[in-house]
């Protein structure tokens, strides 16, 4: 749990402090994180001795170009991670908290709402489109977290149109798109639109701590200027350029983690409704959750709950054939116990 009292996943300090009896290993399925990450090169030893190099960060630009399919006119940072960027949106674009309401579409990623909050904004939380229709700037997950939802991209530019006309912008917030790139905006980026990729879920690589943003050469020049030199870490550069040119490897790790997000579907639609969800994890929803959430944590697996609604859990794939025996197994005996009672 971070100390703003919003939970997040991978907390498998908090886990243990629960159920400290629970078997080891502990599996976390409690994120959006994929299981099988993209092979580490070796790297030289020069990356961690030195600065890193214009040329090591226009390498990794070029490729995030290429892969996230950014229009030649639109400007791409790098950032040490997309949280911080979410931190930062709201204090380098102040005219944006001066505009009017925020709305953030939700349920989504809690920390959207609370970066806007801390700088002033006055936050709206909607459950639809509909309901933006007040605010100046909309904050957006697409797809979303947790529950997977898609809108459309001709909805999303006129939504843009909307937003610059009253002064404000569209944050799109791509972190799960890379499986499925229908869904991006990028390769028609309107105008007043920013777009957040992350590096770290797709491939398996969240400790590389590496993220874009990508929009109109302004924002991006503040978003930079504060952030400082050196702002992403030498290998975090080299390993980030080299996997977003392996377009072999995303495809058949795009292929491999479907027919993962299958497999759990049938596990889990006999306890419940599943929800929806990505490529990455799924939703379960279930009056069961709080119990299940116990006897999953009992047997050494941990997912993900929500404070805003207690019938959701979030279920991350399994990485290995242990991890999948081991799910199988507690699910069926949670299964068996609720039928006999």
């Amino acid at each position: 749990m971070a100390e703003d009292g919003i939970w997040h996943g991978g907390d498998i300090a908090a886990a243990r402090a629960l159920f400290p009896d629970a078997p080891k290993p502990w599996i976390d399925l409690s994120t959006g994180i994929n299981p099988i990450p993209y092979p580490l090169p070796k790297l030289p030893l020069s990356l961690w001795q030195r600065l890193p190099g214009a040329d090591d960060e226009a390498a990794l630009l070029a490729a995030a170009r290429a892969a996230y399919r950014v229009p030649p006119e639109a400007d791409i940072i790098a950032a040490p991670g997309t949280q911080i960027l979410i931190d930062l949106l709201p204090r380098v674009l102040p005219e944006l908290v001066a505009a009017g309401p925020v709305a953030v579409l939700g349920p989504t990623y809690a920390e959207h709402a609370l970066a806007w909050r801390k700088a002033g904004a006055r936050v709206i939380e909607v459950a639809t489109l509909t309901g933006t229709a007040g605010a100046a700037t909309v904050v957006l997950v697409n797809p979303n977290n947790p529950d997977g939802r898609c809108l459309p991209a001709n909805d999303l530019a006129a939504l843009a149109t909307r937003c610059a006309g009253r002064g404000g912008m569209l944050i799109l917030d791509e972190a799960f798109a890379d499986f499925t790139p229908v869904a991006s905006l990028l390769p028609m980026l309107p105008p007043a639109t920013i777009v957040l990729r992350s590096f770290g879920k797709t491939y398996g690589l969240a400790g590389v701590r590496l993220g874009f943003a990508i929009g109109e050469v302004a924002p991006m020049a503040a978003l930079r200027s504060a952030m400082g030199p050196w702002a992403v870490a030498g290998p975090a550069l080299r390993i980030g350029a080299l996997a977003l040119a392996d377009t072999r490897w995303l495809a058949d790790a795009g292929t491999a983690r479907a027919a993962d997000a299958a497999r759990l579907d049938a596990l889990l639609s006999p306890l419940g409704q599943i929800v929806g969800g990505t490529t990455l994890f799924r939703l379960l929803a279930t009056p069961d959750a709080p119990s299940l959430f116990a006897h999953l944590g009992r047997h050494g697996l941990y997912v993900r709950r929500f404070q805003n609604d207690a019938t959701w859990l979030r279920f991350g794939l399994p990485g290995d054939a242990a991890a999948w025996t081991r799910l199988e197994a507690a699910l069926a005996s949670f299964a068996r116990g609720v039928v006999s009672a």
